[in-house]
């Protein structure tokens, strides 16, 4: 019994004492202050646990073909691409003041499974500045983002600009030398 009132004891001083940590102001939630390293830790495990736990049981479609890759493209290029930029274009001024950075997805895209990405883009992430495009966009205006985004490893600043311009033709996948 007396294991049990020193266990509720503690219980109740570190929840009193975290009630005075968060009402103190002392914890620095400006964009400019790195969050501590156990606080990255902590936020990250719970950003991915998370975000595959909800993307279990969301079937991908056939992501391979070209004119749904070159629908994402329209929708990546008009809405993604100021914060995370693409091979060989930054990211817009406003995105690098942003904390967390948002990622180069160029870089960290296959880390994500397609149905991971579609959850993404579909629900956003909690204090991060990443949108829930569900809201103005249907499962079927998503997963052309989906598809483009997994291109995005493989192409070069060629490929994203020749998609700019309107190039009819584009070898998804394969780089060019220029």
């Amino acid at each position: 019994m007396k294991i049990l009132i020193a266990i509720v004891i503690i219980l109740a001083l570190a929840f009193g004492l975290f009630v005075i940590f968060i009402n103190s102001g002392m914890y620095n939630i400006a964009a400019t202050s790195e969050h501590t390293g156990l606080t990255l830790k902590i936020i990250n495990a719970t950003k991915d646990n998370s975000i595959r736990k909800h993307a279990k049981g969301i079937d991908a479609p056939d992501l391979s073909d070209s004119a749904m890759i070159r629908e994402g493209f329209e929708h990546f290029d008009q809405m993604c691409v100021t914060c995370h930029g693409a091979i060989g274009i930054s990211k817009d001024e406003f995105a690098k003041g942003l904390y967390p950075l948002p990622p180069a997805l160029s870089e960290e895209i296959e880390e994500w499974s397609a149905a991971e990405l579609f959850w993404i883009t579909k629900h956003g992430i909690k204090m991060t500045g990443m949108p829930a495009f569900g809201d103005t966009h249907n499962d079927e205006a998503i997963w052309p983002i989906v598809a483009f985004m997994q291109k995005l490893p493989e192409m070069s600043y060629y490929d994203y600009t020749n998609l700019r311009s309107g190039a009819e033709e584009q070898d998804f996948g394969h780089e060019h030398e220029h």
